[in-house]
């Protein structure tokens, strides 16, 4: 209800405005619409504001202002602010000037008269004769502040009953002195409750420093028990610590038992599979290419390429692990389209010590017979390097060849032995092609 008679108010006070512009602009009115003023005080731009400082006025005595207009400049101690004006009307007179300091919400530092209204016939309100209000009395206030001219005032408020206002039971003990400003909370219940700053000396406080808690404001109403806010207090103190005397230390924990040592691998036996192979095809082979072509091909070179062919498709050993190609390809059963049964050799055969220096002489003896392809095209001829008398070496057909290799592969080794001696005996002329 108080609400819904604040909006009548505004609206009537709109509605006779809009009526004396109108009589003014008409020429109808020959004298002031409102003959007394308002007093236009320090508001409060902040719930904790209790004075401040006025840095300028932007208007002056007789000027007129619409809604919106900046009137002055305020400055606090934590910021400077702009005060609106939050309906139209003319500046009557300016009771603080640029530069107060100090000054009390609540006290006046202007008077605001109605658009239209004489000044010279007008009114000036006086100041109201109380002091300017200490922070105690501001505390018990339900509005410190009062709003400019355009602010609506809140219809005043009946005052409770005896029996809410006064305490139901005065605390015992003298009151502690208190920390101010009020709480917003603290604020807002004395002024519902009705009480006043002498009531407000009377509660004992029991938050921290000195702080008055709306607890202890309904104790001193008898709303709850009195000792409620300091048991409260003392439980919300003791909980803010960490207790840690029920902490025990953990024993320490037992060392873990020592692991054993993981049983050495078995070491791999090799085997060796050897295989005694004619070397009369493959010189028979190199005499014919030396005397028709004249190129001089040694013999491990026909080695090397016997040894390439006789490791092509061998069959798996007994440890084979499958690729990653070959793994992919029977997740996607292609294994079983086109399986692969059979796997490229690394074998590399070894001979004996009599053999291998035929081989290193046969080497040799191709490297004094290259012609420098640079010479050639420069015409320079090379002299032909001396000839060392190397001791001529009785024929070699039969060598022994072998492999060193793990039990495991003794199959695969016996199929590349057999492969190896069968293109060196049998098939020479295919290493050349």
């Amino acid at each position: 209800m108080a609400s819904f008679a604040t909006a009548c108010r505004v609206s009537a006070r709109f509605t006779a405005r809009g009526l004396r512009q109108d009589a003014t602009a008409r020429g109808l009115r020959t004298s002031a619409a409102s003959l007394a003023a308002q007093n236009f005080t320090m508001p409060a731009l902040s719930p904790t504001m209790t004075e401040g400082n006025i840095a300028k006025w932007n208007v002056k005595e007789g000027d007129s202002f619409s809604a919106g207009d900046v009137l002055l400049e305020i400055e606090t101690d934590k910021a400077s602010m702009d005060v609106e004006a939050q309906d139209d009307g003319i500046m009557a007179k300016i009771t603080m000037g640029d530069g107060s300091k100090g000054i009390k919400v609540g006290t006046r530092i202007g008077v605001l008269a109605e658009p239209g209204d004489d000044l010279s016939s007008l009114e000036i309100p006086a100041e109201d004769s109380a002091a300017p209000p200490s922070p105690k009395e501001e505390a018990s206030k339900p509005d410190p502040a009062k709003s400019s001219e355009s602010q609506v005032k809140a219809p005043p408020t009946s005052k409770p009953s005896a029996e809410t206002a006064a305490p139901a039971k005065k605390s015992s003990g003298k009151a502690k002195k208190q920390t101010y400003p009020l709480l917003p909370s603290v604020e807002h219940l004395i002024h519902e409750r009705g009480l006043d700053a002498s009531d407000i000396e009377k509660m004992m406080p029991s938050g921290p420093n000195n702080r008055l808690l709306k607890g202890d404001v309904l104790a001193y109403l008898g709303s709850i028990s009195s000792s409620y806010p300091a048991e409260l207090s003392q439980k919300i103190a003791k909980l803010s610590h960490l207790d840690l005397s029920n902490i025990k230390i953990a024993p320490p924990k037992a060392a873990k038992p020592a692991k054993k040592d993981a049983p050495a691998p078995k070491p791999i036996t090799f085997h060796r599979v050897a295989h005694t192979i004619s070397m009369k095809a493959a010189l028979e082979v190199q005499q014919r290419i030396q005397s028709t072509l004249g190129v001089h091909i040694p013999l491990s070179t026909f080695i090397e390429r016997a040894a390439d062919i006789a490791n092509d498709d061998l069959p798996r050993p007994k440890n084979y692990k499958p690729t990653s190609d070959e793994l992919f390809d029977s997740v996607l059963g292609l294994d079983k389209v086109n399986p692969a049964n059979s796997v490229r050799g690394n074998f590399i055969p070894e001979t004996g010590a009599a053999f291998r220096q035929i081989i290193q002489a046969s080497q040799s003896s191709k490297q004094n017979n290259d012609i420098d392809i640079y010479d050639l095209l420069s015409g320079v001829t090379k002299k032909a390097p001396l000839k060392r008398s190397v001791p001529k070496s009785e024929p070699v057909e039969e060598n022994e060849f072998w492999v060193n290799i793990p039990e495991t592969d003794m199959e695969t080794a016996s199929v590349f032995m057999q492969r190896f001696k069968l293109v060196l005996e049998k098939e020479p002329g295919r290493l050349i092609l």
